[in-house]
């Protein structure tokens, strides 16, 4: 059995769509980085996608436990033009185009962004590579609230609204077993 513990990351304090942009996370609360690093297994290998937020988050809880390589497909969903604006910036410009795009998650992508699918494909695809490459062990994936989503929405059998529905705060776990028998649920948005 495979078992993935999904972090997000810690809080950037944005207060806008912030997907592949840069922005670090802050990790002061030393208090709630302990309790999660007690959570997670000691034996876990931990990887992380490669933005800033994520990398340092994954060193704040990597403790003794082996590294993997930064992996770029497991970051957020790219907003394309949409990056760093807020819902209401871009609904005053383009309000059945952002609307779409929450309400009826799939196909429609921000301007020279992704989709969900897109972000769906990309984060299942990595995912994939690491439980081939890592069969039967614990997986730490630092990551973000998107990407956590599509695997969630996955080993459930969610649709896309539904998986949207979902809450995942900063520096929260969702579990994931892969057995013979198929993918398994755990705790979703576990704060420590």
């Amino acid at each position: 059995m495979t078992r993935l513990f999904l972090v997000r990351h810690g809080p950037t304090h944005a207060r806008a769509m912030v997907g592949w942009s840069d922005i670090p996370a802050d990790l002061s609360d030393h208090a709630a980085i302990a309790r999660l690093d007690a959570f997670l297994p000691e034996d876990a290998l931990v990887v992380s996608s490669d933005l800033v937020r994520a990398t340092a988050t994954a060193d704040a809880i990597q403790g003794a436990r082996d590294r993997l390589p930064h992996d770029p497909a497991l970051r957020e969903i790219n907003f394309g033009r949409w990056e760093l604006r807020t819902f209401n910036e871009i609904e005053a410009e383009d309000p059945d185009h952002i609307r779409a795009y929450w309400e009826t998650p799939g196909d429609v992508a921000a301007p020279e962004g992704e989709s969900w699918h897109q972000t769906h494909n990309r984060v299942s695809g990595a995912v994939d590579r690491l439980i081939r490459a890592h069969p039967g062990r614990a997986l730490v994936v630092v990551c973000h609230f998107g990407a956590i989503l599509t695997q969630v929405q996955r080993a459930a059998g969610l649709d896309n609204t539904q998986a949207f529905a979902h809450r995942i705060d900063n520096l929260s776990v969702t579990e994931i077993a892969i057995t013979p028998d198929g993918w398994q649920v755990g705790r979703i948005n576990h704060i420590p």
